[in-house]
């Protein structure tokens, strides 16, 4: 107030503003508001994460598969008819245009980009004092112009090809160093190419020798033979060697009247580490387009060559890849899915315990006039406070921690989870205004039995339809239909533990003890002494433990097929195959079945040209296999595959003609009538045979693709004295691979002559990995084929992220068990602090309360892993693990106890753990801060 000489009164009734609202109640509980806030940041962080985890799992996996096919397969192979006026700088310039041009649509990569030009084919090298395999088969020569040849090779002798005009001389051309040591090329060679269509006789000259840079260099697989002279095994033993002469940029005006077929080409590799799983259908469309669509016609336009054609095998290979990928999505998102369902419900809780600790105030506010919307309206503020900055942080942390180019799923993903987290408590709160029910339930009832029969629809309609296909994506219903039995099972196992845990307890009431039956009517009752504690707890557990359990199994499964994919595979745990020209000796198969490890062991001989003579007398192409019967039934009876009685084939001494007992592949059996069947072999000798039996596979043939036959090696070996050779050995047992070679290098090698030798030395000389042994020597290893096969990206991405969905789940289940130890803490801290002054010691206090958590968590886990069993009983045949094991499989999910046991006793005992810890940690201070008090309630 002012008076009329200007000074200033203080007013003595001023208008006190009241203190915001927000600010009031943070302040008054700053650890609540901490610890809200906290469980914002880390559920909104693992939404945000989990689909960015799974989006670089896809994209790893996909690059991963499209580098394997190779540099070839992965690159847009561009060509066009070389016409005569073609110059290197014509070819730059449609160089320039398609990098341009694809560029702006597709990723490429500079490295390992080609272009040139080449003949189509491979010309003669009539001299001669050149090598020839045979006597007709002179050695063949394919030319090409290279750009930036001199960068990748380096010239040894003599010079770089000079550039000559038409009708100027011989064509100059360099050779590789090794090609000409093979063949007999010698520096300055006037090399005879025939003639072409016209008589003209074709003469190229040798200028130099180069020596490839490095020979196993991807840039060099689609130019022809550039770093030696190959091998090329032709009809009717015309084998010859071919091998590429570089030319000069300024010589394909010559090189294109020489009257071979020659093409101009460009080689434009695609970026693997750029290409994207959620713009596969995109990559594709523009791969179509660009080979026979509107950009293939733009290319032509632009380059001005009508006749320019583009093919690429990528358009396939991402869409095997796509197929994999969709494939996996169902296995991969069951676990997120269940980490979802456990947030959802702890979320629940702290609102719930937040709504019990402050019913007080809220009843307060309603009392003194406080609307429900002008209430909920300062809870919803005071939840933004607390939750949406953890909520931001959360999400901001996903995105720069895991870097992905995709944000469509994790951005929605953390919203809908604070959302969530904002909005639970002020709708549980809202609660509170609801007019008291009657008891009985009727209306949990009600909604229990509907979910119950949305549980059952989904699962029919799952099992209905079998395994899916995965091409149209995630199915939300495979996905849900896991977490669906999971919270049907925590929903009726909530209303059969109270009565089982009240049951108990009045039995433990008949016993002098009072930890026990005080303990378990606790247990069956909650904080306001109704016999119906909370759901929440329970169903956050039992969730946690279903769909780990579930998880486990499918990764259990899968481990297991691919192990028994690797065996089939390999015929054994080892199986050695030899080349034609070879046999393996019995010193061998003596010394590799006493090798450490080995439990059985046989040499067999596969001959892939029989022919199968039947009742009807006409002829079908099919395997013979001859082996030892008990060795092999054993192996038989290890992989699960053609089982058989050995005693079966025991056969009698006979002479030639006196039939041997078989075992017939089921395709032959319609054919098995009156009368012995017979095998013929390729050097014309029948053998006889009666029906032993008839088997749908047999081990040492994985996928015959043809009928077969099987024998005992000694009945077979007496009527046929050829059948006593080996071309195979398998062996089951812990045997190393490196040990079976040893032995098959020092005494199980038949050096190769002849064409043989060539063969095994161009093997070698194109870096094919052979152990040391010849080429067509290969021992497999069931082992080494399973680590093969589990190799993969796509796996890997899958089981990672299972493995962070169960770690997630078991945080928040155990993040369920401290709420509810909190929620009830005041109660419990009253009676404790009661019995103390009754003389109750602390470790009958520490008993009473594991007690008392005990049945919630048993049960939980007790029931959370029957729930696992059942869901793979009932959802194990509409998933295909053929992906994740890497192999086509027929195996279904079946349950198992192992997998479910270990995460359910070790999910109980963490619990219980956390239990005794928080008991220990905070109990004692509570108990002696309610005795100092006195009273409160």
């Amino acid at each position: 107030m002012t008076t009329q000489a200007g000074t200033t009164v203080p007013d003595p009734h001023p208008v006190r503003r009241p203190a915001p609202w927000v600010r009031t109640r943070l302040r008054a509980s700053p650890s609540a508001a901490l610890l809200m806030a906290a469980l914002a940041f880390v559920t909104v962080f693992l939404a945000a994460a989990f689909p960015r985890v799974a989006d670089r799992g896809a994209d790893a996996a996909l690059r991963d598969y499209v580098e394997q096919r190779g540099l070839s397969a992965t690159s847009m192979q561009t060509s066009s008819r070389t016409r005569p006026e073609d110059t290197a700088g014509d070819l730059d310039a449609v160089q320039q245009q398609l990098t341009q041009r694809i560029g702006r649509k597709l990723p490429l990569t500079e490295a390992n980009q080609a272009y040139g030009a080449r003949t189509t084919g491979f010309g003669n090298m009539n001299n001669r004092n050149y090598a020839r395999l045979s006597d007709n088969a002179s050695p063949k020569l394919s030319l090409v112009y290279l750009h930036g040849l001199a960068d990748r090779v380096t010239l040894t002798e003599g010079t770089w090809p000079a550039a000559v005009d038409v009708d100027s001389g011989p064509l100059p051309i360099i050779v590789s160093q090794r090609a000409a040591e093979t063949i007999g090329i010698k520096l300055g060679d006037l090399v005879e190419n025939g003639a072409d269509g016209t008589g003209k006789r074709l003469n190229s000259v040798v200028s130099g020798f180069y020596k490839v840079n490095d020979p196993l260099d991807p840039f060099w697989a689609d130019l022809n033979c550039p770093a030696r002279a190959c091998l090329e095994l032709g009809p009717m033993g015309s084998n010859f060697w071919k091998t590429t002469g570089f030319i000069d940029g300024g010589s394909l005006k010559e090189l294109s009247g020489w009257g071979w077929t020659v093409e101009d080409f460009w080689r434009l590799p695609i970026d693997t580490a750029s290409l994207r799983a959620d713009r596969l259908d995109e990559t594709r469309s523009t791969l179509s387009s660009f080979l026979t669509g509107p950009g293939a016609t733009e290319l032509a336009y632009a380059t001005h060559r009508s006749d320019l054609h583009t093919g690429s095998y990528l358009s396939d290979i991402l869409t095997r890849a796509d197929e994999r990928y969709q494939a996996s999505l169902p296995l991969s998102a069951i676990g997120p899915a269940g980490v979802a369902g456990v947030a959802v419900v702890v979320l629940f809780l702290a609102a719930a315990l937040s709504t019990d600790r402050r019913t007080a105030e809220i009843r307060l506010l309603q009392a003194r006039g406080g609307s429900r919307a002008g209430v909920l309206r300062r809870l919803l503020g005071e939840g933004a406070a607390t939750v949406l900055p953890g909520a931001v942080l959360g999400t901001a942390l996903a995105l720069v921690l895991l870097p992905t180019p995709r944000w469509e799923y994790a951005v929605p993903a953390g919203l809908v989870a604070g959302l969530i987290a904002l909005l639970a408590f002020p709708a549980r709160a809202a609660l509170l205004w609801a007019r008291p029910r009657a008891a009985g339930g009727r209306r949990r009832l009600v909604g229990e039995l509907a979910f119950l029969a949305v549980t059952v629809a989904a699962v029919a309609e799952v099992r209905r339809r079998g395994v899916g296909t995965g091409a149209a994506g995630v199915d939300p219903l495979l996905v849900a239909a896991p977490l669906l039995l999971a919270v049907t099972g925590g929903l009726l196992l909530a209303r059969i533990e109270p009565l089982l845990v009240g049951r108990l307890a009045a039995l433990a009431g008949r016993g002098r003890g009072l930890v026990g039956f005080l303990g378990l009517a606790r247990a069956a009752r909650d904080t306001s002494g109704r016999r119906r504690p909370s759901a929440l707890p329970l169903l956050a557990l039992l969730i946690a433990v279903t769909t780990t359990g579930f998880g486990a199994t499918v990764l259990t499964t899968v481990d297991h097929s691919r192990t028994r994919a690797a065996r089939i595979t390999t015929g054994g745990d080892i199986g050695i195959a030899i080349p034609d020209y070879a046999t393996l000796p019995e010193t061998f198969t003596k010394a590799a079945g006493e090798l450490p490890g080995a439990r059985a062991s046989t040499g067999v001989w596969v001959e892939p040209k029989s022919l199968f003579i039947g009742a009807d007398k006409e002829y079908t192409k099919a395997i013979l296999v001859v082996a030892e019967p008990n060795a092999y039934a054993e192996i038989a009876r290890t992989l699960g595959v053609g089982e058989f009685d050995p005693a079966k084939l025991a056969a009698a001494p006979g002479g030639p003609d006196s039939p041997v007992p078989a075992l017939f592949s089921r395709d032959l059996a319609k054919r098995l009538g009156a009368g012995d069947p017979k095998v013929r072999t390729p050097n014309g000798s029948e053998l006889r045979t009666t029906v032993a039996g008839t088997v749908a596979a047999t081990p040492a043939l994985p996928d015959p693709g043809l009928p077969f036959v099987v024998v005992a090696a000694g009945p077979a070996a007496e009527r046929m004295p050829e059948l006593k050779r080996m071309n195979k050995w398998l062996a089951v047992g812990d045997l190393d691979p490196d040990q079976v070679r040893t032995v098959l290098r020092e005494q199980g090698l038949t050096q190769p002559t002849g064409i043989a030798k060539l063969v095994s030395d161009e093997a070698a000389a194109a870096g094919k990995s052979t152990h040391g042994l010849p080429s067509g020597y290969t021992v497999h290893s069931s082992r080494e084929t399973a680590a093969a096969l589990a190799d993969d990206p796509l796996q890997h991405a899958a089981g990672r992220l299972f493995w962070y969905a169960a770690a997630a789940g078991a945080g928040f289940a155990l993040l369920a068990v401290l709420l509810t130890l909190f929620r009830a803490a005041p109660d419990r801290t009253a009676v404790l602090a009661r019995l103390r002054t009754m003389g109750l010691r602390p470790r009958q206090g520490l008993a009473l309360i594991v007690t008392e958590a005990l049945p919630q968590t048993l049960a939980a886990a007790v029931g959370g892993g029957l729930v696992a069993l059942a869901a793979v009983a009932l959802l194990g045949g509409a998933f295909d693990i053929s992906t994740l094991v890497g192999a086509r499989v027929g195996d279904a999910l079946a349950p198992a106890l192992m997998p479910v046991l270990l995460p359910t006793v070790g999910l109980a005992l963490l619990v219980g753990l956390v239990v005794v810890l928080e008991t220990l940690i905070a109990g004692r201070r509570q108990i002696a801060t309610e005795l100092r008090a006195g009273e409160q309630q």
